[in-house]
Parts: C-alpha cells; structure tokens; sequence
C-alpha cells in the first residue's frame, strides 16, 4: 500500500463526502476509491468512514486522522520539494582527499565554487597515501598514477608535471647532474607514499629512464620535502604547483631538463555512479575544469617552464 496515495484519497474523501466525486477527479473507478480507504482501514485496524447509497460520512476515528494524515502529506510535500531542489542545485559537503600539492593549489582556487554555490560545503582531506573511501566516509579522492582497485568508479582528469629541484646552497661546489645516472652520486631527498618510492623516473628521447636514488632525509609528506630541498638537504623531485615559483626566484634550481621527470595520470575516483549526488558530480566538474585550466596539469603539457 502506498501510504501518502492512500492518505490523500482519504483526505480528499472527507472533503467531499463521496467516494464517485474523488474517482472522478483521479479519473479512477468508484471501487477503486473505495478499495483504498478500506486498506487504509485495515492498516490503521479502525473504521474510517460509514458508506451508505446516498452518502459517505466520517466516524469520530475518522475525524481524528484528518489532521495526523494532513501533516504526513505537508512533510512528504516538503521532502519532495527539499530533494528536487536537491537535484536542481547542489546542496551539502562532500569529502574530498587530495595529494598535499594539489590540495594547497585547490585551497586557493575553491572559493570560485563556493561562491558559486552558496548551500555547497567542502571538507578537503590533505594526504599523500591512498585513503579506504568508504571506510573514511570521502566522497570523492584525486590518485595518482594507474587506479588498480576495479571496485571504484575513476575520472581522469590530468596529469602530474614535476621538476628535479636543488637549492644553490646544495649546488655549490658539487658537479651538475646531467644524466639519471649521475643522482646516484648525489644526495636525494626522498619522497615516499607508496611502492618503490626511491626509484624516480624520467623522460627522454630514447624511451623512459628509472634510477634508484638515496640520500640521508626521508618524508612521506610533499611539503617536507620541498622545505627540505629549500634549506639544501638535498635534490629533489617536487610538484610544479610547489616548486615553480621557487624556480622562477632563485631559490630553486631545475636540473637536467633534457630528462624531465615523467608524468603520471591525475584521476578523481568514488565508490560509485548510481545516484551520485549533484554536489558531488559539481566538485568533480570543477576539478576537470582546474586541471584543464593549468597547462602543467592539463594533457597537452609540453613540460617548460
């Protein structure tokens, strides 16, 4: 039984007193209307009406319910109403995990879609490992490289640029790499998340290249390592989104340029498609408008500076 079809048919059969007059206006049968008031009936385990040839006529239970049924319908109306405006205009927070780089940029950029949208709220996980999404309660995750868990929905979205770094303090009095081989005589700053993280890898002419790497400073944090290589711990492979301004001041110098590091695949992955919220479908959208927007994140990169 349909409670709120049923609540209703009822309601309008205590207006007019007459079960033809409601089936007239439903354009249903007499029996049909009157079907559904005897379920109602059942269900409720009372008598609601007394039926007679000439007229319908309530009983003190049935007068008793008029006003519980009345504000049943004005709350499913008001959840109804609630859910379209749902599905019209993004309402609520969603969780979203980034790498820390991407998340200092977004944290920059996210008011364009908060003030796009005034009843959407954002809850920005900062983290440079994988997350369990459903465990953690995230809506949404930016990863890295290939998506191997066949459980998730995943977007791709852009792709990674990084530059191999060194400050002049490190770089004075030392030999210039110039090849992947040569950091295997310098002092590397490694950056580990997950995998063989002291192997880095390059690009080149000739193909990939991959050189295993050490040094004496380790982190598991982005920023770390580019504080690190600021203060001259060592070389280092940092975001664009860390190390570019860096660069362009001196306090940072690019290396090997011939070899710039390989890029990796940006996907935004979620748990599943079937239902997926607007607020959660406009965070996804804007983070493909982002990546797009920024030539060292978009897929037509060429790699300058």
């Amino acid at each position: 039984m349909d409670l709120i079809t049923v609540l209703r048919t009822f309601l309008r059969v205590a207006e007019t007193r007459s079960f033809s007059a409601v089936a007239a206006e439903l354009r249903v049968t007499q029996p049909a209307i009157s079907r559904q008031v005897t379920a109602l009936e059942q269900q409720l385990g009372v008598r609601l009406v007394h039926r007679s040839t000439h007229a319908v006529t309530l009983t003190d239970d049935g007068r008793e319910l008029i006003g519980p049924a009345q504000q049943v319908l004005d709350a499913a109306e008001a959840l109804q109403e609630s859910t379209s405006q749902r599905r019209r205009n993004p309402v609520g927070r969603v969780r979203l995990s980034v790498p820390a780089p991407l998340g200092l940029y977004l944290s920059t950029h996210i008011g364009r879609l908060l003030d796009r949208y005034e009843h959407l709220s954002i809850d920005l996980v900062l983290r440079d490992g994988i997350s369990d999404l459903v465990e953690e309660g995230l809506d949404l995750e930016v990863r890295l490289g290939t998506i191997e868990d066949s459980a998730l929905i995943s977007r791709h979205i852009g792709s990674t640029t990084a530059f191999l770094v060194a400050s002049p303090q490190y770089l004075q009095g030392k030999s210039l790499p110039t090849h992947p081989k040569d950091l295997q005589e310098h002092d590397c700053i490694v950056y580990h998340r997950w995998g063989e993280d002291h192997v880095w890898w390059f690009s080149s002419p000739q193909g990939n290249l991959s050189v295993s790497v050490s040094g004496r400073f380790r982190a598991n944090n982005a920023t770390a390592v580019h504080r690190a290589a600021i203060e001259g711990r060592g070389i280092a492979m940092i975001s664009h989104l860390l190390a570019l301004e860096d660069i362009q001041k001196g306090r940072l110098q690019a290396l090997m340029p011939e070899f710039p590091p390989l890029r990796f695949p940006l996907s935004v992955v979620y748990p599943s498609r079937r239902n997926l919220p607007l607020r959660t479908r406009v965070v996804i959208e804007f983070l493909t408008e982002l990546m797009r927007a920024d030539p060292a994140m978009s897929d037509v990169n060429t790699g300058a500076i």
